[in-house]
């Protein structure tokens, strides 16, 4: 049996002065091309996101001081963050967009002097959602400015009358981004990433014409470990070939009905496990809402878990990003990580392990009244809005629906809720999933990745029956 480890090549943007001078006169000529090119994209980028030119000083203060953080102490801690991702471009940080989670949490956070920079502040975040994506529990680990030197840190009066880190990140965040709270952490190498138990999303939807009770039957096959190549987007080019995950639990619940049409009832699948893939939970609801549409059985997604049957994935649509929520993050109580020995293909520790024993190295979370409650607000103000309009929708839709009864009484009432769960295209004549073009194998784009040189892989032989089925 063989183990396949794979490593990304990391490519050097500089070139030394021999290298250039191996090049052709008409290589030369397009790389300095390529780099004006590149130079004016960022330009553009800069002014995007500044407002200003980028030829330009900006404008501010020449004899404001800069902040002194050598005469700072510092404390690490976990950040409770919400987002509304729906207008911004995911949450990690991007070079070509300034609209990101992330970067506007690394703004806000160096410009209330919290940090002094991304590099120096030992980060780490919880996950990275997709664009379009929300998040209603997203976890960072940083250090971050104190006012008390670290021996005292962990005090009940220290805690108290800290700095109010949320409070002054809420003035400058925008209005869609709320840091919660804030938690003291024992171990200075804890890490919102390394040490997070288990993460669960839900991704709410409208009942609509959807068989649920078929939906529900699906989520049943997704429980425990298993291969989800099938069920995500492979990202071999960083590196991840290994695609083995533990669903602790897949269910579809309630959220709120409507009382008069169970039609437009709102029901939420939540996931939950240690890690998720790439597109993970948006592939397994693509397949989950083809089955509500009675297009497929829901065993198909016991058919798409069989790898050695099955190894190509069928071509489908993504689930729409904008019902998707990172909605609670746990974390173990003991523990730090060491990312030398952090293996991201290995396998996937359980959920329930024994913790150690001794002081926990976590706190609780730290709530701030003021900033709690107006945050509180400013959420009910968005609801207010957005529920307005959408019962101005369904006053219109109860009009309307009663003159269609009223005119083809002989008709099946339309029923379209669910038709925006789906990206894409949908075509009229429907292809059943397993009779689709197959995407490549796991085999064929290692091999097209390694011939690329951005990755290298290393085969070595597995003794033993069982060598690569524990978790």
């Amino acid at each position: 049996m063989m183990d396949i480890s794979v490593e990304v090549v990391k490519k050097t943007k500089r070139h030394t002065r021999e290298e250039l001078e191996e090049l052709s006169k008409e290589q030369l000529m397009d790389r300095i091309i390529q780099l004006e090119s590149q130079n004016f994209q960022l330009k553009n980028i800069i002014q995007k996101a500044t407002g200003t030119k980028s030829d330009q000083p900006r404008s501010g203060n020449k004899n404001q001081r800069k902040f002194d953080f050598s005469k700072c102490h510092k404390r690490h801690i976990l950040l409770r963050v919400f987002y509304l991702g729906w207008d911004f471009q995911g949450y990690a940080t991007q070079e070509d967009s300034a609209n990101t989670i992330e970067h506007h949490l690394f703004n806000a956070l160096t410009r209330v002097c919290l940090i002094e920079n991304r590099e120096s502040s030992n980060y780490h975040r919880c996950g990275r959602t997709d664009k379009g994506v929300s998040a209603f529990h997203q976890v960072v680990s940083l250090d971050v400015r104190s006012k008390f030197p670290p021996e005292s840190q962990l005090s009940p009066e220290s805690l108290q009358n800290e700095l109010n880190y949320c409070q002054l990140l809420n003035r400058v965040l925008p209005a869609e981004i709320r840091c919660v709270a804030w938690m003291p952490t024992a171990n200075p190498n804890y890490s919102a990433r390394f040490d997070c138990r288990s993460r669960t999303y839900r991704y709410f939807f409208p009942r609509g014409s959807l068989d649920v009770d078929a939906m529900r039957k699906g989520c049943e096959f997704l429980v425990g470990s298993h291969d989800f190549r099938n069920l995500c987007k492979m990202d071999v080019g960083n590196g991840v070939v290994t695609f083995q995950r533990n669903v602790h639990y897949a269910v579809i619940r309630d959220s709120l009905k409507d009382g008069g049409d169970s039609s437009y009832d709102m029901l939420y699948f939540e996931l939950r496990g240690k890690a998720f893939l790439w597109h993970q939970v948006r592939c397994i609801m693509a397949i989950l809402i083809l089955v509500g549409q009675g297009r497929e059985d829901p065993t198909v997604i016991r058919e798409l878990l069989d790898v050695e049957k099955n190894p190509r994935k069928p071509q489908y649509s993504l689930a729409n990003d904008v019902p998707l929520n990172l909605y609670e993050c746990l974390y173990k109580s003991k523990g730090s990580f060491d990312p030398k020995v952090f293996d991201k293909n290995g396998p996937v520790p359980e959920e329930d392990q024994d913790e150690d024993e001794g002081e926990s190295d976590l706190r609780e979370w730290v709530y701030e009244e003021e900033s709690l409650t107006r945050t509180i607000e400013e959420l009910q103000a968005l609801w207010a809005s957005n529920s307005i309009r959408s019962t101005m929708c369904r006053e219109m839709l109860k009009s309307l629906q009663d003159i269609y009864a009223e005119q083809f009484p002989t008709q099946p009432k339309p029923i379209a809720q669910a038709s925006i769960l789906l990206q894409g295209v949908q075509s009229r004549e429907y292809q059943p999933l397993m009779s689709r073009k197959m995407c490549e194998t796991l085999e064929n784009r290692i091999e097209h990745y390694a011939k690329k040189r951005r990755i290298q892989v290393s085969v070595k032989e597995v003794g033993g029956e069982d060598g690569n089925k524990e978790d």
